[in-house]
C-alpha cells in the first residue's frame, strides 16, 4: 500500500481551489484526467493531451467544467493507488459510513480490445460502500472551449445521457438516475454497505460513438488492473527507492501519446510557479531538452519498447526542421505552436494569464544539440540497434548545425524572455553533441567531418575555459561574467566533459549550493529573466544535485538529500514542477514528467554510485 494523507472534507471544501497537489492523475496513454482529494475531477482533454479541456474547473472555478462524486456530509478522505498501477483508490469515511472512489481509464491490452467494445475515451468511476451508509452529491459539468461553451444534454433514458457540443459527442452513464439541470447532470444517491454507483463518461470523435455496456465494468477494471500491474512488473529496478521509481515509472508512462512515443512534458496548461504569478505556460507538448533523461531512464528501468518508441518519435518529429532542431514539439512532431492568452479565464487561484501554446517553439537552444545526441548515443549503446541511413542522415545534420552555430548566443535551457547571451552550458551541450558523433559514428562506420570537429571542440573548450570559468568562485558560471545557473550542474553528469573530480567541476557543484541551494532544493538562478515575481525552487535541479554529489563520491549528503526531496512529494508520489521552499506546496505544472524522470534518474545514479 502506498502513501496515504487523511484530511477533512470541510476543510478542502472552503477551497475556491484546491491545492495542485491535492490531485491525483489517472489516464489511458492518450488523455489524462486529474482527480481532486475531494472526488472532483477537475481536468479533462480531449481527444489527446494538448486538446480542448472539456473539464477545466482547475483554471476558473466558475465556467470551467467538473465532475463531481462526494459525500453530502462531513467526512475524512485518504487515498492511494493500487500498487503498481494507475487506478486511484479514494475513501471517504463518514460518522456513519464508508465509500471508496474507484477512479481508472480503460488500459487493455490490443487483443482485448478486439474483443471489448471500450470507448475511445472513457473514465470510469465506481463508488463501492463498505460499511453504514453514505449520502453522496453527483454531478457531471462539461464545459467545452475552456468554459466557453455549454453542450446541450439529452436524457435517453434515466441512466443514460448524451453530451453533445459541435461535432463531438459523450455518453454519460450512471446506475443511479441522474436529472438534467441547465446543461448539469446532477442527482443525489445514499448508498447502503454493499451497493456500488458506477458512472462512466465515455467520449468518440466519430459517430456512432461506442455506449457504456455496464455489464463490462467489472471486466474493464481487471483488465486495467492486470495492464498496470504487468507493465510495473518489467521494471528492471532493484534498489532501496523501489516504490517511488515504480510511482515515477508509471507517471511517465501516464504522460506517453501511445499512438507517436511521446511523451509530454505535463498534461496541464497555466498552473503558475508562484502563486497568483504570470509565470503560467502550456506544458502539453514535447520538449527535446528531456530526450537525454527520457532515454537514459526508460532503457534502464528495462522498458526498451517504450524507449525505441520515443528514438523513432525523435527521428520523425525533427524531420521537418532537420538540420535545426526546434526547443519543442506537438504530440505527433509538428514544429508550429503559436501562444495566445484567454483573457477571460480567471486562471488557477487568480493566476493570470492563462496561456495555450508555447512561444518557447521560435526560440534558440543550442543545448537541445547535446540533449538529443546524448539520447541517440544512450539508446545505440545500449539497445545495440544500429541506425538506418536516414538515421545517419540526420545525426550528420545535427553535426553540420552545432558546427555552423555553436558560437552564437541562444536563449538558454530555461527559456528566459530577456533576450540570447552566450550560455556555458549551451557551449557544453555542443561539445558533447560532437563527442557522442563521434562515437556513434564508430558504431555503425558513417563518416562525418572529424577535422573540423576537432577544430570545434578545441574551440568550445577555449571559450568556456576563458569565458565560462570564474576563478573568484573556483567554478563555472551561466554566462560571461554572470551568476549561477543549474543547468551548470549538468557539468557534473556528463561523461563527455570534465571528470566529476576535476577541480572546477567541484567549485561548481560548491558553488551552485552555496549560491541556489536552499537545504535540498535548489533555483534555477537567480536573476532578471524579463518576467515580474518569483518562482518556487526546481525540482529537477535538486533532482540534479542529488546525482552530482553521487559523482562526486558524497554519498551521504546525496542520499539525503534524495529522500528529503521524496518527502516532498504530495501523498500519491507525485511531483509538479516547482517547490514552495516554505510551504511545500506544489508549483507549476501537474505532475511534471521532468521531474519524475530526475528522481528515476537519482535513483539509478545512488544506485550506481554509492551501492
Amino acid at each position: 500500500m502506498e502513501q496515504r494523507a487523511l484530511q477533512r472534507t470541510e476543510e478542502l471544501r472552503t477551497a475556491r481551489y484546491l491545492p495542485i497537489g491535492a490531485y491525483g492523475v489517472i489516464g489511458d496513454c492518450r488523455s489524462v484526467a486529474l482527480v481532486s482529494l475531494l472526488g472532483s475531477i477537475d481536468w479533462w482533454c480531449l481527444p489527446r493531451f494538448d486538446g480542448d479541456p472539456v473539464l477545466a474547473r482547475l483554471l476558473d472555478a466558475d465556467v470551467g467544467g467538473s465532475c463531481v462524486i462526494t459525500p453530502s456530509v462531513s467526512a475524512t478522505v485518504s487515498r492511494c493507488y493500487r500498487p503498481g498501477t494507475a487506478i486511484l483508490d479514494t475513501t471517504f469515511q463518514t460518522d456513519d459510513g464508508c465509500v471508496v472512489v474507484s477512479d481508472f481509464m480503460p488500459a487493455l491490452t490490443e487483443a482485448e480490445k478486439r474483443q471489448l467494445p471500450v470507448p475511445p475515451r472513457a473514465i470510469i468511476r465506481r463508488v463501492r460502500c463498505t460499511q453504514g451508509r453514505v449520502p453522496l452529491q453527483v454531478s457531471v459539468r462539461l464545459r467545452p472551449n475552456f468554459g466557453r461553451s455549454t453542450p446541450e444534454v439529452r436524457q435517453v433514458i434515466p441512466t443514460l445521457a448524451t453530451i453533445g457540443w459541435a461535432d463531438q459527442l459523450c455518453m454519460a452513464y450512471c446506475s443511479h438516475p441522474l436529472r438534467v439541470r441547465g446543461g448539469v447532470l446532477t442527482g443525489e444517491v445514499t448508498l447502503q454497505a454493499g451497493e456500488q454507483l458506477d458512472l462512466v463518461l465515455a467520449y468518440s470523435m466519430e459517430a456512432p460513438a461506442e455506449l457504456p455496456v455496464p455489464q463490462l465494468l467489472d471486466r474493464f477494471e481487471h483488465a486495467t488492473e492486470r495492464f498496470w500491474r504487468a507493465w510495473a512488473n518489467r521494471c528492471a529496478y532493484t534498489g532501496p527507492y523501489h516504490e517511488a521509481v515504480v510511482r515515477s515509472a508509471i507517471t511517465l508512462k501516464l504522460l506517453t501519446y501511445a499512438p507517436s512515443g511521446a511523451i509530454v512534458a505535463a498534461p496541464t496548461t497555466s498552473l503558475p510557479e508562484w502563486p497568483g504569478g504570470v509565470r503560467n505556460w502550456d506544458y502539453r507538448y514535447c520538449w527535446l531538452r528531456d530526450a537525454a533523461f527520457t532515454v537514459r531512464v526508460l532503457l534502464e528501468l528495462g522498458y526498451h519498447r517504450e524507449a525505441e518508441a520515443f528514438v523513432d518519435w525523435l527521428l520523425y518529429a525533427t524531420h521537418l526542421t532537420h538540420p535545426e532542431l526546434q526547443v519543442v514539439y506537438t504530440l505527433y512532431g509538428e514544429a508550429h505552436i503559436p501562444e495566445r492568452e484567454l483573457l477571460d479565464l480567471e486562471g488557477y487561484g487568480g493566476a493570470r494569464p492563462v496561456r495555450v501554446g508555447n512561444a518557447a517553439s521560435d526560440q534558440l537552444q543550442l543545448d537541445v544539440y547535446g540533449e538529443v545526441m546524448l539520447a541517440l548515443w544512450q539508446y545505440r549503446r545500449v539497445s545495440g540497434r544500429p541506425f538506418d541511413r536516414d538515421a545517419q542522415r540526420f545525426i550528420r545534420g545535427l553535426v553540420q548545425t552545432v558546427l555552423r552555430r555553436w558560437a552564437e548566443p541562444d536563449d538558454g535551457i530555461w527559456e528566459p524572455r530577456s533576450g540570447r547571451a552566450h550560455h556555458t552550458h549551451s557551449k557544453a551541450m555542443c561539445y558533447a553533441a560532437l563527442r557522442c558523433a563521434r562515437e556513434l559514428a564508430a558504431f555503425d562506420g558513417f563518416t562525418l567531418p572529424l577535422t573540423a570537429m576537432e577544430q570545434a571542440e578545441r574551440a568550445m573548450l577555449d571559450w568556456i575555459e576563458q569565458h565560462g570559468f570564474d576563478p573568484k568562485r573556483g567554478a563555472f558560471v551561466s554566462t560571461p561574467g554572470g551568476g549561477m545557473d543549474a543547468a551548470l550542474l549538468w557539468l557534473a553528469l556528463l561523461d563527455h566533459f570534465l571528470p566529476p573530480t576535476d577541480p572546477r567541476i567541484v567549485g561548481t557543484v560548491d558553488a551552485v549550493i552555496r549560491e541556489l541551494g536552499q537545504d535540498e532544493l535548489v533555483y534555477r538562478y537567480r536573476r532578471d529573466d524579463g518576467l515580474p515575481g518569483r518562482e518556487g525552487a526546481f525540482v529537477i535541479c535538486s533532482f540534479w544535485l542529488v546525482e552530482a554529489l553521487a559523482r562526486l563520491g558524497r554519498c551521504d549528503q546525496a542520499t539525503t538529500y534524495f529522500e528529503r526531496l521524496l518527502k516532498r512529494a504530495n501523498d500519491l508520489g507525485l511531483l509538479a514542477e516547482e517547490l514552495h521552499p516554505e510551504t511545500g506546496e506544489q508549483l507549476g505544472n501537474f505532475p511534471q514528467a521532468f521531474s519524475h524522470l530526475g528522481l528515476i534518474s537519482a535513483a539509478l545514479t545512488l544506485q550506481e554510485r554509492c551501492c
